[in-house]
């Protein structure tokens, strides 16, 4: 199986930025697609963002010019680079591996407050 370790959430200000870092170890031949997923409270998982391993990305429309997620293949890790953060971007992060052995990371609290 796939294990994901994610890094980089935290509390951050409106309009502040964080970068999230998520980390895939094991089956790591097995993995096609990666994906940043999100939770509020309350509310289902949405899709945030995707990378392909070719390097194909697409994004929710609700982050399209603030979020970049980009694919490092040599070192197994995917970033989630957030900009112009809002409180609505509030979430518990979740970083996601397709294939076989497709598995989801632990979680990573990202808090837009004041």
């Amino acid at each position: 199986q796939v294990q994901l370790v994610e890094s980089g959430g935290g509390l951050v200000q409106p309009g502040g930025s964080l970068r999230l870092g998520c980390a895939a170890s094991g089956s790591i031949f097995s993995i096609n697609n990666m994906a940043w997923y999100r939770q509020a409270p309350g509310k289902q998982r949405e899709l945030v963002a995707v990378i392909t391993r070719s390097g194909i990305t697409n994004y929710a429309d609700a982050v399209k010019g603030r979020f970049t997620i980009s694919r490092d293949n040599a070192k197994n890790t995917v970033y989630l680079q957030m900009n112009s953060l809002k409180p609505e971007d509030t979430a518990v992060y979740y970083c996601y591996a397709s294939g076989p052995f497709g598995s989801w990371g632990q979680g990573t609290q990202v808090t837009v407050s004041s």
